[in-house]
């Protein structure tokens, strides 16, 4: 799918393998965390056919094509009682190319396919002190939910 963003055009479409660096490269820079073994073994998983889900943002040009963004996620099931839902683990946008409506695109692309493969509704987490990401998730009508996390330090 293409967009049109006021003179940028945007690409959206599912990641291949072969858009795993400029991943774990946009991932650093938003992040400021080195995960490149992360990565490799999410985009393995979510490749091999097990539900997940990768989709990219690009601005092409004719000589190559930048990442703009990317967000992750999968349909998970009766877990702790929950029917099909769509979880976001990861969500990026390169900073430089931020409140141009890229996340909420890619929200929208994942979310189609989630209601595709039966989910019924998207959760994901985020920090209590995350402010931009909280801002984001609820900008596109997300809230609490009917979980609550609980963590012990080991």
């Amino acid at each position: 799918m293409i967009y049109n963003q006021s003179k940028l055009e945007v690409h959206f479409r599912p990641a291949e393998p072969n858009d795993l660096e400029q991943i774990v490269k946009l991932d650093k820079q938003v992040s400021g965390i080195e995960k490149g073994d992360y990565w490799m073994e999410r985009f393995t998983q979510l490749h091999g056919g097990l539900g997940g889900h990768i989709f990219i943002a690009e601005k092409q040009n004719a000589e190559s094509s930048d990442l703009l963004g990317f967000i992750v996620g999968e349909v998970r099931a009766w877990e702790f009682g929950s029917r099909p839902c769509g979880w976001i683990f990861a969500l990026a946008v390169d900073p430089e190319y931020r409140i141009q409506g890229i996340g909420e695109k890619l929200f929208k692309e994942i979310s189609s396919v989630f209601k595709e493969n039966g989910a019924t509704s998207v959760r994901t987490m985020v920090a209590r002190k995350d402010q931009l990401n909280m801002s984001f998730f609820r900008a596109q009508g997300m809230m609490g939910g009917p979980f609550i996390e609980l963590e012990k330090a080991i």
